[in-house]
């Protein structure tokens, strides 16, 4: 059965490859752009290609855009919100500004999303919201605090928001990529200037393996979105889906590394209850 696909930033990345497979697979896809060359590039996918311009970071007009939507091809079956960038710097380096524009993209523009999209799936009691994430919203490397941050928030407000709609017949899944062939350490990403030397030994390194690995990442996006768009249409989909070897094993080492860090500790962790 078809369903109606509302995806943001459907220009490159992610997006644009798990719009042209939701396409190809016969679904309806709203794409979010940014401007009309975007559009009419989208829309060039075919029929079921629905180009909307939109800045996630204007909140105010989310909803209104969202509603539009609806009355133009109809309810929205599936909200992913993959509209994001990557702020590398470090935090000492960083603005607070730096800081407030990588959560209102990231995390501020995916909530008023959701936000959107949530009357009408209650009122159907249906509906499912995939969060791409990244595997930096449960590992961390130096350089990236903020994107990290970013990311934390929202691995925290989709299990979160899973548990409060869980019995409304809305599903949530955060997807937590690797490292992917996408613009993300490319074009998607803002890179903070460079002024303190204290923090080159640390920096420097990752920063010049990050820029060297552009397009050389391990993982398909072609492959991704088939993932992507197997749990999309699953009737019991995960609440987390790693995407990636990198991830996998990445992720498998923080667990690792945290229960060995609560297990040497625990003594300390218990001693603080009430006696």
């Amino acid at each position: 059965m078809a369903k109606t696909f509302l995806i943001t930033g459907v220009s490159s990345g992610f997006g644009r490859a798990l719009a042209e497979a939701a396409v190809n697979d016969g679904h309806i896809v709203a794409g979010t752009v940014r401007n009309d060359a975007d559009k009419t590039t989208f829309e060039a996918l075919g029929r079921s290609a629905h180009a909307v311009i939109l800045d996630v970071t204007n909140t105010a007009a989310i909803a209104p855009a969202v509603a539009g939507i609806e009355t133009r091809i109809g309810a929205i079956d599936v909200l992913v919100n993959n509209a994001g960038y990557g702020h590398e710097g470090i935090l000492e380096e960083s603005s607070i500004d730096d800081l407030r524009r990588q959560f209102e993209v990231n995390v501020f523009g995916a909530v008023a999303m959701i936000q959107a999209v949530l009357p009408s799936m209650r009122k159907r009691r249906a509906g499912h919201i995939l969060n791409i994430t990244s595997m930096g919203g449960i590992i961390t490397l130096p350089g990236l605090s903020y994107y990290h941050g970013s990311k934390f928030a929202l691995e925290g407000i989709s299990e979160s928001l899973g548990k409060e709609v869980k019995d409304l017949g809305i599903k949530v899944t955060a997807v937590e990529p690797g490292g992917f062939r996408t613009d993300w350490a490319g074009r998607s990403m803002v890179r903070a200037g460079r002024s303190i030397g204290d923090y080159d030994a640390v920096m420097e390194p990752v920063r010049k393996r990050r820029m060297e690995m552009s397009g050389r990442q391990v993982g398909d996006p072609t492959k991704a979105a088939q993932a992507m768009l197997k749990v999309a249409l699953s009737d019991n989909p995960p609440a987390h889906l790693l995407l990636g070897s990198d991830a996998v094993r990445m992720v498998e080492e923080k667990i690792k590394s945290l229960q060995a860090e609560f297990d040497a500790w625990k003594s300390v962790s218990l001693s603080t209850d009430v006696t």
